[in-house]
């Protein structure tokens, strides 16, 4: 297992061109300390456990790394379904030059005037949206603003190791960044 920044691991996902819509998350505070602990995973690529504090409103920092190859049938019921998750999470890019936003604002109107017009639920406009920006992840997720899942403890003791690995090195990037206040 190798801890690299979190950038890195979200470009990772980016990257693995899996199935978009096959992305399933779970996250909340942070066990010990500050910032979130987060976890997600496709059958296709793998976990990935990601934590991440706030730096300021316009910076997250933070580390991670790739815990499983797969996202197995030990692994698949600590992470919530379409019909069983608290919320919705996507990982968007931006767009490379402004022929591509335009593309992109253009396909996005179309799908909010298509549902505008016809019954829909939310979880369609949502995948249809995804789908318009061209996301390469997205899916259902279990996420506590103020605590941790339950389903997050049951993952913190399967893998252990490295979440103490991954600890100490976000506790050093923590270390680095605030040098004032309390947490």
């Amino acid at each position: 297992m190798r801890v690299r920044d979190w950038d890195d691991i979200m470009e990772d996902v980016v990257e693995s061109n899996a199935d978009p819509d096959g992305w399933r998350g779970i996250g909340g505070d942070r066990a010990n300390g500050i910032g979130e602990d987060l976890y997600i995973g496709h059958p296709g690529v793998g976990v990935f456990q990601l934590k991440t504090y706030a730096k300021n409103p316009y910076e997250v920092q933070g580390v991670g790394a790739r815990i499983a190859r797969s996202l197995d049938d030990e692994l698949d019921p600590l992470f919530p379904g379409k019909e069983d998750a608290t919320g919705l999470f996507g990982v968007q890019q931006p767009a490379e030059d402004e022929d591509e936003a335009k593309n992109k604002a253009k396909n996005l109107e179309t799908v909010v005037e298509t549902h505008a017009d016809a019954p829909t639920t939310p979880e369609a406009l949502f995948d249809d949206i995804m789908d318009a920006l061209d996301s390469p992840a997205y899916g259902p997720m279990d996420f506590d603003d103020y605590d941790r899942p339950d389903q997050m403890g049951e993952l913190t003791n399967t893998f252990e190791e490295a979440e103490e690995l991954l600890d100490s090195e976000f506790e050093d990037v923590i270390e680095e960044d605030v040098d004032r206040g309390f947490y």
